[in-house]
């Protein structure tokens, strides 16, 4: 009799401390991918992950199954390296038409950052986008008028800027030259 009354107590308990207002992981990311539809050869790139597809990663999703959907998506990676001099610690990164690098460690996605693609670089056979207004190559006067932009204040890499506390970017002359989300391995 008194383990149950301690079992329900600690239920009772545990209860008290939910908000209400904080949606659990599962609820959290069913909700987000429920909102946008991502046609089979697209890629939304977002703060906390991307989507490839139907299907949706959080950083920390496991590395096959995002390069996995990422291909099937843009077409098979066109190169993958690792680069063992990062702060962060060695990053793996595979890279996709359409100008998108995906950032892997200890078998985990980390990052991504999309630019210009590569001389010789296959044509991309889906699509990358940003949700919204802002995407790659978009003028400074879209940026600067973004919800949640701000300029990176002394960066040593260029003209540097945020949109709000999960996308940074570069700015070169008057067009996003790259935007990046997550772990990156720049050398500031």
């Amino acid at each position: 009799m008194r383990a149950s009354f301690l079992v329900l107590a600690g239920a009772l308990a545990l209860a008290g401390c939910d908000s209400g207002d904080v949606p659990s992981p599962a609820e959290r990311q069913q909700g987000e991918a429920a909102q946008v539809p991502v046609t089979a050869n697209a890629v939304e790139l977002r703060g906390d992950g991307l989507s490839a597809g139907a299907e949706a990663f959080y950083f920390a999703a496991g590395q096959q199954e995002v390069e996995t959907a990422l291909a099937a998506a843009l077409g098979k990676p066109l190169r993958s390296g690792e680069n063992a001099e990062c702060g962060a610690g060695p990053i793996i990164f595979t890279d996709f038409a359409g100008g998108l690098t995906a950032h892997f460690q200890q078998g985990r996605l980390v990052g991504w950052n999309w630019h210009a693609p590569q001389d010789g670089d296959a044509p991309a056979t889906g699509s990358v986008k940003l949700p919204g207004t802002v995407q790659l190559g978009s003028a400074r006067a879209v940026i600067e008028a973004a919800s949640g932009f701000s300029k990176v204040e002394g960066s040593t890499l260029g003209e540097e800027f945020a949109l709000g506390s999960n996308i940074g970017g570069f700015i070169k002359g008057d067009l996003v030259e790259m935007l990046y989300a997550g772990t990156q391995c720049f050398f500031r």
